[in-house]
């Protein structure tokens, strides 16, 4: 049974009208990254929980969460209204297996995500522990509009950190945006566009993909890498080259 302690909001960013993220105290247990925890606000009487992703490396005790507000949600709106010094509740201890320890051997290594699932493949890259054993890493964050790249600039300076070992790329959806690709990312698989954006394969033999994002992503994304590069699921029995979560 989850153990719920009282965390309290130390900063509030209020990205566009939809997304936010909110920086929380609160005396949890080591995580991994990649992890997540649950946050939950009393409404009607009721608990209301999500699960949510760390955004922050396990080092860094200020807590970050990325959120859209869904509507007509029962959590995320209020979630919108806390301010700095409002509490929440959180889960003390973190859960979740979209850890770098679950990624077999490979060259290369691809973590692809939509909207707020930006958020453990950030963690991971802050917390920089087990990378060195990836030759080349590259980041895609797909968005619907160039506004809704909350953490580009931190994307940006990761790269310059990891000094030509990272990639960052940018997906925009409902609008040209310069810098970005333009599409979905199922589509850019199929027509090799994002490889060559890149300028490195996608193949079954360099490579392993983290998929995080909305279900339909997940799903379409599998189905391409499969069709026109002939990966497939890994799973610990039987290893593969795709990894997913679906965050929404």
């Amino acid at each position: 049974m989850a153990n719920w302690v009282t965390g309290r909001v130390v900063e509030a960013k209020y990205w566009t009208e939809t997304l936010f993220s909110l920086v929380v105290d609160a005396p949890i247990q080591p995580f991994i990254a990649g992890q997540f925890a649950k946050l939950a606000l009393e409404v009607n009487g009721e608990r209301v929980a999500r699960a949510y992703s760390y955004v922050n490396a396990p080092s860094d005790n200020r807590l970050e969460f990325y959120f859209v507000i869904v509507p007509n949600g029962k959590l995320s709106p209020k979630l919108a209204e806390l301010q700095v010094g409002d509490t929440l509740q959180i889960t003390d201890e973190a859960s979740g297996f979209f850890v770098l320890d679950e990624i077999p051997e490979c060259k290369h290594l691809w973590m692809l995500s939509t909207g707020t699932a930006i958020g453990p493949f950030l963690s991971i890259l802050q917390e920089n522990k087990g990378l060195e054993r990836f030759e080349k890493i590259v980041l895609l964050h797909a968005v619907r509009y160039q506004k809704d790249l909350s953490y580009l600039p931190l994307m940006q300076q990761l790269e310059q950190q990891f000094q030509g070992k990272l990639r960052i790329v940018t997906v925009v959806s409902r609008e040209h945006a310069p810098g970005s690709l333009y599409g979905r990312v199922p589509a850019l698989i199929e027509d090799h566009q994002l490889e060559k954006f890149v300028g490195l394969p996608i193949d079954a033999e360099n490579c392993h993909i983290m998929l995080c994002g909305n279900p339909e992503m997940v799903r379409d994304t599998r189905d391409k890498l499969k069709e026109t590069h002939g990966l497939v699921k890994h799973l610990r029995r039987k290893p593969g080259h795709i990894t997913s979560e679906q965050y929404w």
